[in-house]
């Protein structure tokens, strides 16, 4: 039995549903179900992260739109901490040097930072080189300098490790006895004694690349969000701002969302839904969101987490499902989900009820709308996957859905209409005389084409279908094809297949849905 994939648009009427378009929905309503306790008991969080991952492919917000959207987010109800947390670690790493001038004018937070931690100690002041001082890099050159400008007042805090202490005028010429310091011990008399270091052009200048956040970010992230919440500190209010209108919306929704509760993550689908465009570009249908934003735009951002976690994993993640059905289900459920394919598949064929079920979608709400078309197009995908799994076998679905191919490694084109003309006898009988004569000039010239190259490993040899050898061709040929579903612009292998075709059927039924 092949599979129909429905993509001649319907002509609806005004009769009432067909008994078959009532089953149809019934084993989608079954299939759902089963669908849904198998992603609820096993699955859901990793729906959530396809889910925040079709989110991140939205592109129609603005920078200034994503902005004020993260920053409402922030601010909702109560200090979102764990999310400033994550964004403050997205500005260190890739703005670290802006987070490193906030840091250069909070010399208590510093203080902080080593006080009684030798090992942040050493690992930002024990850098003196051998050379020169030229050559002393982070607080090293900070201690050097501003111990030799103010060595009236802090020379004595030097701790060296030797019998004796070193001279400034030794030491200047002989950088390299600050090898001898004690650091830990200097540091430390430092902290106490010595508080004009903390706020001195010389420590300032050796913190504003930021580097000093990567010796403990932790550190570093709780401080910046005290400055947000309890001091509201401007400066870092305005670093973020602008930070969420540089960064595109894709990796902010990537490394944010996933960490976010799912009130706060419904909240802000509740945002995205306030700014996107109620208009509807159907040249837009096969972008993995679309339907999403279409739901968001127009349900005033009361669907349920539930419905948006199954329709997305239904719609945009039909391989990922399908795998974790093999690997979480119970056979029982296995079971079930099969039986109900094959039987939604079975219906296939009655003619008049695709036309049906399309009468009656256009009466629906459009979440439920877009739940059966997501549901109908899984069901191919899963059906698809035994359909497709011999290059014959796909070759004859393109033709019976009246999908055009190109094999990858041949020049023809070959459409249902041009197979039959070039097909054997048994393929047309009835056929027409002109058809039988176009037949007869193919013949010609695929024995012209035969005679031409005989070499069998020849990779760009035309498939011949001609009429003494017929379908044979198609049983010498491994599957890959460039088809007209996507504007022959991609090249489909039998594995990648059934994802293509149910994602192209459900782009098209949508555009029947959506754009009349």
């Amino acid at each position: 039995m092949m599979v129909q994939l429905f993509l001649s648009e319907p002509l609806c009427n005004d009769n009432p549903i067909s008994d078959a378009a009532k089953q149809r929905l019934s084993l989608l309503k079954k299939l759902e179900s089963i669908v849904w306790k198998l992603i609820a008991s096993s699955g859901r969080s990793e729906a959530r992260v396809w889910l925040c991952n079709t989110i991140s492919c939205i592109s129609s917000i603005s920078p200034h739109q994503q902005c004020n959207v993260f920053m409402k987010l922030l601010n909702f109800k109560q200090p979102k901490k764990a999310l400033a947390a994550q964004l403050l670690q997205m500005i260190f790493e890739k703005r670290p040097q802006k987070a490193g001038q906030i840091i250069t004018k909070k010399s208590y937070m510093v203080e902080k930072f080593f006080r009684g931690n030798p090992r942040r100690i050493l690992q930002w002041f024990d850098n003196f080189s051998h050379s020169d001082e030229s050559g002393h890099r982070k607080g090293s050159r900070a201690l050097s300098q501003f111990a030799f400008v103010n060595r009236d007042i802090c020379w004595e805090e030097l701790e060296w490790k030797g019998k004796h202490g070193q001279s400034p005028a030794m030491v200047a010429t002989k950088p390299h006895y600050f090898l001898d310091l004690d650091i830990q011990r200097t540091v430390e008399n430092f902290l106490e004694n010595v508080p004009e270091f903390w706020s001195s052009d010389e420590l300032a200048e050796s913190l504003k690349d930021g580097e000093i956040l990567h010796i403990d970010t932790n550190f570093f992230v709780d401080c910046f969000i005290d400055l947000m919440y309890k001091e509201d500190s401007a400066e870092v209010w305005q670093l973020i701002n602008k930070f969420l209108k540089e960064e595109s919306f894709s990796v902010l929704c990537y490394h944010l969302l996933i960490i976010l509760e799912e009130r706060d993550l419904c909240a802000f689908l509740g945002l995205i839904g306030e700014i996107l465009s109620r208009r509807i570009d159907c040249n837009e249908f096969a972008h993995p969101s679309f339907w999403l934003e279409i739901i968001l735009s127009r349900c005033n951002g009361c669907i349920p987490i539930d419905d948006l976690l199954l329709l997305n994993a239904v719609i945009n993640q039909g391989r990922q499902l399908i795998r974790l059905i093999q690997d979480e289900g119970e056979e029982e459920q296995k079971g079930k989900i099969k039986d109900l394919v094959f039987q939604i598949c079975a219906t296939s064929t009655i003619t008049s009820l695709w036309a049906s079920l399309m009468q009656e979608f256009l009466k629906m709400k459009k979440v439920e709308v877009i739940k059966w078309l997501g549901l109908q197009s899984w069901v191919l995908h899963y059906r698809l996957l035994e359909e497709c799994k011999n290059p014959e076998l796909c070759e004859a679905l393109f033709m019976e859905n009246g999908i055009s191919f190109r094999r990858s490694d041949a020049y023809a084109l070959l459409s249902p209409e041009r197979f039959l003309e070039e097909s054997g006898s048994d393929l047309e009988c009835g056929g027409s005389s002109r058809v039988k004569r176009k037949k007869k000039a193919k013949t010609r010239q695929n024995k012209r084409r035969r005679d031409y190259s005989l070499d069998k490993d020849n990779d760009n040899e035309p498939v011949d279908f001609d009429s003494t050898r017929g379908r044979q061709g198609l049983h010498s040929r491994t599957g890959n094809w460039l088809l007209s579903t996507d504007g022959y612009s991609s090249s489909w292998n039998s594995v990648d297949l059934p994802e293509h075709l149910a994602k192209h059927c459900f782009s098209t039924w949508m555009k029947w849905v959506y754009c009349k």
